[in-house]
């Protein structure tokens, strides 16, 4: 049962952020209403158990709430192919998850009425309900036209993200910073367990946990402004 005021949510992309997203929509009281075929349904199942596999247009329709999470490269393709067909309905919500893209790629929808949101959590998803623990921890990046920022801010702290707004122009530099972090960690823990494999090590990954998880918490926290000072620390 959804409360008052819920959305009828649509997933379409089943691949490892879609199913999430919708469970952590879902577990916000959300309904969904189903979410289209991927190439990895079991998967998607265990995360979404008994929501509905449904085609786009069928999906797009029957929902207030379409969450688009599709290849950075499939995006425009496939709003624009929704428009040509007429899914898209006014007042309809239509959120993506892309980092790259702001809310311009969603025009095709928005020329039939519905309202474009962009909500990229900062997280590396796995595509399992590991996944749900790590958004209530993380951060989202929003942009949205000014009217309706409130909403996709609304709907990054349903997913249990803190919102950041980005703006639209600053979305490409965005996505640069999110693929630069999430490209030198896989390298450089790739590199570092390659060599303790050669020496004989026959866990480096679990060897390395600890050491890189707190390297790069250190890290981080230098790179964090620091807290205001509080009246006792003036005092």
């Amino acid at each position: 049962m959804t409360r008052a005021g819920r959305l009828e949510v649509g997933i379409v992309g089943a691949g490892h952020v879609g199913p999430v997203i919708g469970a952590a929509l879902g577990g916000a009281g959300h309904a969904l209403v189903g979410i289209t075929a991927g190439s990895d349904p079991d998967r998607a199942a265990a995360v979404l158990p008994g929501v509905a596999v449904m085609d786009a247009p069928e999906l797009v329709r029957a929902s207030q709430l379409v969450v688009i999470a599709v290849p950075h490269d499939q995006l425009p393709g496939l709003v624009s192919g929704l428009a040509e067909l007429g899914a898209w309905q006014p007042g309809q919500l239509v959120l993506h998850t892309d980092p790259a893209y702001g809310a311009d790629v969603l025009e095709p929808a928005v020329r039939s009425g519905a309202i474009p949101l962009a909500v990229h959590p900062a997280i590396s998803f796995t595509g399992t309900t590991l996944d749900l623990r790590q958004l209530r921890a993380s951060y989202a990046a929003v942009t949205a036209p000014a009217m309706v920022l409130p909403i996709a801010q609304a709907l990054a702290v349903e997913l249990g993200c803190e919102p950041v707004v980005i703006e639209e122009a600053d979305r490409t530099a965005y996505a640069e910073a999110i693929s630069t972090a999430s490209e030198f960690a896989r390298s450089i823990v790739g590199q570092a367990t390659g060599i303790l494999r050669g020496i004989g090590v026959e866990n480096p990954g679990g060897f390395l946990s600890a050491l890189v998880s707190s390297t790069f918490d250190r890290a981080l926290r230098d790179a964090s402004p620091p807290d205001p000072l509080s009246p006792s620390d003036i005092l």
